[in-house]
């Protein structure tokens, strides 16, 4: 007991400083925590425990709440809206980066008919676990191509749980047919998604009223996790992935109105227990074979990287834009986390031979180490590649500026805004995430610039605490929110107005200490009457 806590508390000393220096940086805590792993194995040699199943479960749970706060983002009416992300562009993906992958390995490297599919079905996925961290945190993931990224990590998530039962199927020989695996599959997916949609969801929100109406935070954060490990657990017994579980649970949550609370709540044990995996996959690094095959791991990855870019950029590229087909084609280019559930399972039902799985764990700890560095830096890479830039204007301008009106969207709204402005002679500056809209305004004569308002490199750059209000005339309520939740935190000397269209919206922003809310049926309401009140009716 004792010297397992020596390890814990080494672990996380090593992983606080070796991140408070890569956060200086700029370096993700990712690479932080995997090169934790890997002191804390050579510092105490526990290379023995690089296969214990009670670490690899501790770590597994990161991804099961990773998956659950991506369950509270996509709610069923949005999935509905995602179905060409999700079912269209995620099939197409792994079903052709699958193909290409097992022709090349089959009869470039002539491996195994069983072999080749393994290792094709495994280098189809991506990681979730880096991906989606990077564009959640960035808020990238509210943009078109964190959206397509989104949806093609959805469907691969879901596509683990066939490959996982082919793997079985081919490691049993025949015991079991392959139409007897596929009805017990598809029977225990009904039971566990009817269960937790019929059963589950009024329990869940029966469960979240009282223990949010007790105002205890304890209660509500324990009920919280009990949903999460529960419905986790459910899709486990059933032959299912623990994540499949968690991610059904936040969708049932994402319909309710808890679910902003709850994914504040539930931040920090993802977060930990994320970091709890990564450390798991650096306890799995063995340096020495490391170093012997690094130039065989640089190379396929290399090959890997280019090849599932090349096949999503030609299938993304048919139904969107070249940036949007590049930046999620580039950002979906390594190899996931998943992949080392596959090739475990795979090596001890004997369809991958222990030197070559191996390998394959190397290339897929490289893949997570190198992508981190790479995703940032994404939107410079397309810009290079475009030879364009994008309608970007320098904020160095906005330094002096002071008892300004931001106005965030250009829309229809956001024009008419413009139009009082003008009528008012106020100082104004228009701040929109759309090329199209800032071509428009630009072309207009205003002053507005390309950028997100809901992160903080923007509002640093057009200096929002000296504004003098600040106007949201967005649609979109989730972007909204954002918007709304990232001034408040910039700064509290600020008068911010927002547009809403409905009572459900007005009740979204209710918790947000914001200065007015304007609901856009109400005030046409007020002036319909009042202008019948001051119209001269002519009478004959």
């Amino acid at each position: 007991m004792e010297t397992t806590l020596l390890y814990v508390v080494a672990a996380l000393g090593i992983s606080i400083i070796i991140n408070i220096f890569l956060k200086k940086l700029g370096v993700s805590q990712i690479i932080g925590y995997i090169i934790t792993g890997t002191i804390i194995v050579y510092a105490f040699d526990l290379r023995h425990m690089n296969e214990s199943h009670t670490l690899e479960m501790v770590g597994e749970f990161g991804i099961v709440f990773l998956m659950f706060t991506i369950g509270l983002e996509i709610s069923l009416s949005k999935m509905g809206t995602m179905k060409k992300e999700i079912f269209g562009n995620g099939l197409m993906q792994v079903a052709f980066t699958a193909i290409a992958v097992y022709f090349i390995t089959l009869y470039g490297f002539n491996l195994s008919v069983k072999t080749s599919l393994i290792i094709a079905l495994a280098f189809a996925l991506s990681s979730t676990a880096v991906v989606l961290s990077y564009l959640k945190s960035s808020k990238e993931i509210y943009k078109p191509y964190g959206q397509i990224s989104t949806g093609i990590l959805i469907f691969q998530d879901i596509a683990v749980i066939p490959i996982l039962i082919l793997i079985g199927f081919l490691t049993t020989e025949g015991d079991q047919s392959l139409y007897e695996i596929i009805t017990h599959t598809i029977i225990s997916a009904i039971i566990v998604i009817g269960f937790l949609f019929i059963v589950g969801k009024r329990l869940m929100t029966w469960l979240l009223h009282f223990s949010a109406s007790s105002e205890v935070d304890e209660l509500f954060m324990g009920s919280v996790l009990f949903i999460v490990v529960a419905a986790s657990l459910l899709a486990h017994y059933m032959g299912f992935t623990y994540s499949l579980g968690a991610f059904v649970a936040g969708m049932i949550i994402a319909e309710t109105k808890y679910h902003h609370k709850v994914e504040a709540d539930i931040a920090p044990f993802k977060d930990i227990l994320l970091g709890t995996f990564f450390v798991v996959v650096g306890m799995k690094i063995d340096i020495a074979v490391f170093i012997d095959k690094i130039g065989i791991i640089v190379s396929i990855f290399i090959g890997v990287f280019i090849l599932k870019s090349i096949i999503m950029y030609l299938m993304l590229r048919i139904t969107s834009t070249h940036r949007r087909s590049l930046k999620a084609a580039l950002a979906l280019s390594q190899v996931g986390e998943f992949s080392f559930v596959i090739f475990a399972l795979a090596g001890m039902g004997g369809l991958i031979e222990e030197e070559l799985g191996q390998l394959l764990v190397l290339i897929v700890i490289f893949s997570m180490v190198v992508t981190p560095f790479f995703i940032t830096r994404i939107p410079a890479i397309v810009e290079y590649l475009s030879g364009k830039k994008d309608v970007v204007e320098d904020m160095s301008a906005l330094a002096t500026r002071k008892n300004h009106v931001i106005v965030c969207g250009y829309s229809v709204v956001g024009k008419f805004v413009t139009k009082q402005l003008d009528k008012l002679d106020a100082p104004y500056i228009v701040i929109d995430n759309s090329h199209k809209h800032v071509k428009e305004a630009l072309a207009n004569g205003l002053e507005a610039y390309l950028g997100d308002a809901s992160k903080k490199s923007i509002l640093d750059a057009i200096h929002v605490e000296d504004a003098a209000s600040v106007i949201v005339t967005l649609d979109n309520i989730e972007k909204k929110r954002l918007i709304c939740e990232a001034v408040l935190q910039h700064t509290k000397d600020v008068n911010l107005v927002v547009k809403v269209i409905s009572l459900e919206e007005k009740e979204k922003l209710e918790d947000l200490d914001i200065t007015v809310v304007v609901d856009g049926k109400l005030e046409v309401a007020r002036v319909l009457v009042e202008r019948m009140i001051t119209c001269k009716l002519n009478y004959k």
